[in-house]
C-alpha cells in the first residue's frame, strides 16, 4: 500500500508541473503578450497624441470659426443639439446645448464640446486599435457616405479604409444627447486580425478657465458640485475632482497605471456642474476604463479612456460593435430615460446627490413634482417647504410649548438673578427647581435645530446641482439660481443704475447690495427672535441679536430659491410659533405691539 501511495504521489506530481507548464504557454504567455500590445497602442496613441499637442500648443489657440474650418465637417441638427463632426479622426468636437444659454437672455447657446486648435479644446470619440497599430486614430481621414446633417430623424455614415481594414461608422443621435456608433469593421487582409475599440474624451487647457468661459455659475460654485472624473466601473460610481485628477492622485479603485476594474456596463466620462460627456461602451461586453496618467504627467491634456473586447476577425470576414456617446445635459428626466430603457447603470447619480443622497434624492423627486404640477419653480420651492413642517409639527409644537414656559418664566428669573447674584451655586439650584415646578425643558426650543440644520443643507445642495432651478424666474427674479438681483443701492430697481454694480463696489457693496429676499430674511429672523426667551447672559443676549443681521449679508451671496425657502420658512415658523405661545398665555413682544397698535386704534376711534 505505501508503494502505490508513493506512485500516486509522483503521478500526482507530474500531473501539477504539466498544468503549471501548459497554463503558462497556453494562457500565461498570449495574456502577456496581449498586455504588451496594448501598452505599445497606449505609448503609440499618447507619442501622436504629443506631437500633436505640441504643435497645436507651438502654433497658439485658434478663433473658434478658424479652429472649426481646419477640417473637413459633417453638420448636426438634432432637437437637443447642434454643432459639427469632425471627418479628420471622426470626432465630436464641435457641440452646442440648443436648450441652455450662458444667461437668462437666451442669446448665447451653452458650447460643451471645442475643436482641439481652439481655446479649451474638448473632444471626444472611439478608436480602433489592431495590436500596436491605431488603424482608426487621432486624426484618421474617414469621409462621408452620401450627403446630409445628421439629425435624430437622419443617422449619418462615415467610412475609413486601409490597406488591411475598412470600417463603416454610422452615427446616430436621439432627441436628447446620446450618439450611437455603430462600426461595421471589416478584415480586408489575408491574416486573422484581431481588433478593439477604445473610447476617449480629451480636454485641453485650464478646466476652471473653460467653465469661467462658457458656464460662469459653475466656476463659482466652490467644492459643493463635484467636477471631475465621473463614472460607473463595477457597479461602483467613480470620481475625482479636476484639481487631484491634473495633479495624478490616483482615485479610489484606480491601480498604479491609471486602470480601474474591467466591468461589463458602466460609462466613463468628465462632468461640470449642469454638463457632462461620457463614454457608454457596449453594455454587453467588458471593457476597461482608465485615466491616461502618462499624458499628465508629461503636462499632456487630460484623457480619460475605455478599452473595449478584443474582437478576432477571420481574412474577408466582418464584425458591427455599437458604443454610445453621452455628451450634455444632466437633466434628471434624460438621465433616468436612459438608465431605465437603454439600461446604462446609475446614470441618474451622474447628478451629484453628495454624501446625504438620502435626502438630497427624496427632496428633488418631490420638488420635481411638485415643479410639473404648479407649473414654476418658485411655487414649488413655496409648496415643498410647507410639506417638509408638516411633519415636524409635532416636534416644533413641544419646541414652541416650552420656549411658552420659559417666556412666562422670564420675571421669576430675572428675580432669582438678583436675589442670588452672589451665590451663583444656590442660583442655579433654585434656577432648576423653578424649571423643575413649572415643568419647562430649557433645552426643548434647541430639538428642531437637530432636524433643520440636514434639511437647510440637503435643500441647497439639491437646488445647486440640479439643473430644473437655473435660469428659473419668479416674482421680480430672473432666475432663482442667482443670488437676489436687486439692491438697497438701488431702492430695489427705481433708481437706474444695475444692482450688480452696486454689488461690485468693495466695501459700499456689502451693504447697500443686498437684494430683498435677503433683507426679508434677516427682518423674519429678528421678529421669530422676538418669541423666544433671551439668554440671561447679557453678552449671548448681544450675539443674538446680532445674528439676524450676519445671516442677512451672508445670505445675499446664496441663490434666490434658497433664501425664498428660509423666508417662507420663517413666516411659517413665526405662525404657528406664535399660535401656541398665545395659546399657552405666554405674552411675547410682538403680542405686545399689536395690542398696542390695536389700542391706539380703539382710543382714536373714541
Amino acid at each position: 500500500m505505501e508503494k502505490e501511495d508513493q506512485r500516486n504521489f509522483l503521478l500526482a506530481m507530474v500531473a501539477m508541473i504539466a498544468f503549471v507548464f501548459l497554463y503558462q504557454v497556453f494562457v500565461m504567455e498570449p495574456a502577456q503578450k496581449r498586455y504588451e500590445a496594448q501598452q505599445a497602442v497606449i505609448a503609440a496613441q499618447e507619442q501622436t497624441a504629443t506631437v500633436d499637442t505640441a504643435a497645436i500648443e507651438a502654433a497658439g489657440p485658434k478663433p473658434l470659426p478658424e479652429a472649426l474650418a481646419t477640417a473637413p465637417r459633417v453638420t448636426i441638427d438634432a432637437p437637443s443639439l447642434d454643432g459639427s463632426i469632425r471627418l479628420s479622426g471622426a470626432r465630436l468636437d464641435d457641440l452646442q446645448l440648443k436648450k441652455y444659454f450662458l444667461t437668462v437672455d437666451r442669446t448665447e447657446e451653452i458650447r460643451l464640446l471645442r475643436p482641439e486648435e481652439s481655446e479649451f479644446g474638448y473632444f471626444t470619440t472611439y478608436y480602433w486599435a489592431d495590436g500596436n497599430t491605431l488603424v482608426a486614430g487621432r486624426n484618421s481621414p474617414w469621409t462621408q457616405v452620401g450627403e446630409g446633417s445628421l439629425s435624430a430623424a437622419t443617422p449619418v455614415t462615415l467610412r475609413l479604409e486601409t490597406e488591411s481594414v475598412s470600417i463603416d461608422r454610422v452615427v446616430s443621435v436621439d432627441e436628447n444627447y446620446l450618439f450611437t456608433f455603430s462600426d461595421t469593421v471589416t478584415n480586408l487582409s489575408a491574416e486573422p486580425k484581431t481588433l478593439r475599440p477604445i473610447g476617449s474624451i480629451e480636454r485641453q487647457g485650464d478646466w476652471n478657465g473653460f467653465l469661467k468661459e462658457t458656464d460662469p455659475a459653475s466656476a463659482v460654485s466652490g467644492g459643493l458640485a463635484h467636477m471631475g472624473l465621473m463614472g460607473v466601473t463595477d457597479g461602483t460610481l467613480r470620481l475625482q475632482k479636476y484639481k487631484p485628477l491634473v495633479a495624478s492622485k490616483k482615485a479610489k479603485g484606480e491601480t498604479a497605471d491609471g486602470n480601474f476594474p474591467t466591468t461589463e456596463g458602466g460609462w466613463w466620462g468628465l462632468t461640470d456642474m449642469y454638463w457632462m460627456s461620457a463614454l457608454v461602451p457596449d453594455q454587453a461586453a467588458p471593457f476597461t476604463a482608465s485615466v491616461n496618467r502618462a499624458s499628465l504627467a508629461r503636462g499632456g491634456p487630460l484623457e480619460v479612456r475605455t478599452e473595449g473586447t478584443d474582437v478576432s476577425l477571420a481574412p474577408g470576414a466582418s464584425v458591427t460593435v455599437e458604443n454610445r456617446i453621452f455628451a450634455g445635459a444632466k437633466k434628471f428626466e434624460v438621465l433616468s430615460e436612459y438608465e431605465k430603457a437603454k439600461g446604462i447603470p446609475m446614470m441618474i447619480d451622474a447628478i451629484d446627490w453628495g454624501w446625504a443622497y438620502f435626502l438630497t434624492k427624496p427632496f428633488f423627486y418631490v420638488l420635481h413634482w411638485l415643479h410639473g404640477h404648479v407649473g414654476s419653480f418658485g411655487w414649488a420651492i413655496l409648496a415643498f417647504t410647507v410639506l417638509i413642517k408638516l411633519p415636524l409639527v409635532p416636534l416644533y409644537n413641544a419646541s414652541f410649548k416650552s420656549m411658552a414656559k420659559l417666556k412666562k418664566l422670564q420675571e421669576p428669573m430675572k428675580e432669582l438673578n438678583e436675589r442670588f447674584a452672589s451665590d451663583p451655586q444656590r442660583k442655579q439650584q433654585e434656577i432648576m427647581k423653578l424649571y423643575k415646578q413649572e415643568g419647562a425643558n430649557p433645552i426643548g426650543g434647541c430639538l428642531p435645530i437637530l432636524v433643520t440644520i440636514p434639511i437647510f443643507y440637503a435643500l441647497y445642495k439639491t437646488l445647486y446641482v440640479t439643473l430644473d432651478m437655473r435660469h428659473e424666474p419668479f416674482w421680480y427674479m430672473k432666475d432663482l439660481s442667482a443670488p437676489d438681483p436687486t439692491a438697497i443701492g438701488n431702492l430695489f430697481g427705481l433708481l437706474p443704475w444695475a444692482a450688480a454694480d452696486i454689488k461690485g463696489i468693495f466695501i459700499i457693496g456689502t451693504i447697500f447690495g443686498i437684494g430683498l429676499l435677503p433683507l426679508l430674511y434677516g427682518g423674519t429672523m429678528a421678529v421669530l427672535q422676538s418669541l423666544s426667551p433671551p439668554p440671561p447672559d447679557k453678552m449671548q443676549a448681544r450675539i443674538i441679536m446680532a445674528m439676524p443681521l450676519v445671516f442677512m449679508f451672508v445670505f445675499g451671496g446664496f441663490a434666490a430659491g434658497l433664501v425664498l425657502y428660509w423666508v417662507w420658512s420663517n413666516v411659517l415658523t413665526f405662525i404657528q410659533q406664535y399660535t401656541i405661545m398665545r395659546l399657552n398665555g405666554a405674552e411675547t413682544e410682538v403680542g405686545k405691539f399689536v395690542a398696542g397698535l390695536l389700542g391706539r386704534r380703539k382710543a382714536a376711534a373714541e
